[in-house]
């Protein structure tokens, strides 16, 4: 999948917090003791369940905000739900947010407030990994998936409605990204499955689905989406931020201090935790699904051999906007990568511990090729499930320390990994919902500003 955010995968770790970590935490204002604090860089935070008391003639919060009712600005409080599957196939990430503030205005806020992770059953993820081989992604396997992931995409929304304390009367939209199984931005298409009618009929909420086609069809990569949110969440007047996310893909969007729309870009740096998954996956006869904690990583030493070979791979410097997925970085090149390694006489902890050091080491040599030269950074803000691997976040806090940027997690700004992206598409789907573009031209490479999504009552 285009690594424009992809859901996080190595939960099941606790990241180590290294000198330079802690160092980005004190100059985010999160750390304990004297000293002035630097203005939170979130325009989202958790927050309490919605006080839903109302008068009897107060409608629902979704009548009240439907555009189609002609009474979207009567209403600039409103709930949403965003659901997100990522590269990593863990299963369905899902957030309740309250949005303030109308779409077009950039002094949007957005509020947490659920979030649930529903894995997928070992059959569907199974079958999904089946799909990515498109001479196996038969149209008769492909539809039926497509119904199947609809209706677990239904559950999910329901389910996180029901934690918020809302009831689905009450939920203006539904966004959901839907699972890629196929991304090909050079022959303008792509293909994201989780039907959205089912979705809308199954929880009687409006869904905005199939978000990447209108931005490929005005000349973009339909990826990544994210960091149109990312602008509008995260933007300060004196720092640069990197906001970097290590899904199954890796990519990072640039968010120069006191910008515009147009001056935020945005690409996927090479491989996130894919490879280590993948490696992880084979070298255990596929016992382990992730290197979870970097356990494995830390077992091994890096091969310079083989990091020096996989560093000539042609993606990393193709020039940007760019976007990737398993199509290049998927099973084929693992086994490869096995394979070599074996000849080199690597083991199995060598072998995870040169994939994490390559994905630490293409977020470095992404920001040296098409950021530095433009905007010299503050401050990389790590999510997705990379953040969770200590050894993979010591790799790329020692790649960014030697280029004089402090590393952060989203936790440690007051963010959260897991519920990121799902809050994007939420707010993409607010967007659509009112009829305003959502993508940024300068991250996609599209020709102009589109409307995302397509919307399902």
């Amino acid at each position: 999948m285009p690594g424009s955010g992809e859901a996080a995968d190595e939960r099941d770790g606790t990241a180590a917090e290294t000198p330079a970590v802690a160092a980005a935490r004190r100059e985010a204002g999160g750390a304990s003791g004297s000293g002035g604090q630097k203005e939170h860089p979130l325009r989202f935070a958790p927050g309490p369940r919605p006080d839903m008391s109302r008068d009897e003639d107060e409608p629902s919060r979704r009548g009240a905000s439907d555009p189609g009712a002609g009474r979207f600005t009567e209403k600039p409080r409103r709930y949403a739900v965003g659901l997100m599957s990522g590269t990593s196939v863990d299963g369905i990430d899902a957030a309740a947010v309250e949005i303030l503030g109308m779409p077009g205005d950039e002094r949007i806020e957005v509020r947490l407030l659920a979030f649930e992770n529903k894995p997928y059953p070992a059959d569907v993820r199974r079958e999904i990994f089946e799909l990515f081989d498109p001479a196996r992604a038969t149209v008769d396997r492909v539809g039926a998936m497509n119904v199947r992931l609809g209706r677990l995409y239904a559950d999910a929304a329901l389910s996180v409605i029901g934690a918020a304390g809302l009831s689905p009367a009450d939920v203006l939209v539904v966004g959901s990204h839907g699972q890629t199984i196929y991304h090909a931005p050079e022959a303008g298409y792509t293909v994201q499955i989780g039907e959205g009618a089912v979705i809308a009929a199954r929880t009687g909420i409006p869904c905005v689905s199939d978000f990447r086609p209108a931005d490929l069809a005005v000349g973009g990569q339909g990826a990544p989406l994210v960091p149109f949110t990312e602008y509008l969440l995260y933007r300060e007047r004196d720092r640069t931020l990197l906001l970097q996310n290590i899904g199954g893909i890796g990519n990072v969007t640039v968010i120069p201090a006191g910008c515009g729309p147009e001056d935020v870009f945005a690409f996927d740096t090479g491989p996130g935790n894919m490879l280590i998954d993948g490696v992880a996956s084979l070298v255990t006869g596929g016992a382990l699904a992730m290197d979870a904690g970097g356990a494995l990583a830390a077992r091994g030493s890096a091969s310079e051999t083989l990091l020096g070979e996989l560093r000539q791979d042609a993606y990393y410097a193709l020039p940007v906007p760019k976007s990737t997925g398993r199509e290049r970085f998927g099973a084929d090149y693992v086994e490869r990568i096995v394979r070599h390694g074996r000849e080199l006489g690597l083991s199995d902890a060598d072998l995870a511990a040169t994939v994490t050091k390559l994905t630490a080491w293409s977020i470095g040599d992404a920001y040296d090729r098409f950021i530095a030269g433009r905007h010299a950074a503050d401050l990389m803000i790590v999510g997705g499930g990379g953040s969770y691997n200590p050894v993979l976040m010591r790799d790329l806090a020692a790649e960014m320390a030697a280029r004089g940027v402090a590393v952060a997690t989203q936790e440690e700004v007051g963010g959260s990994s897991d519920a990121k992206e799902a809050i994007a598409f939420a707010l993409l789907a607010d967007y659509a919902m009112a009829r305003q573009p959502a993508n940024l031209p300068a991250a996609t490479g599209a020709a102009r500003p589109a409307v995302l999504g397509k919307i399902s009552y």
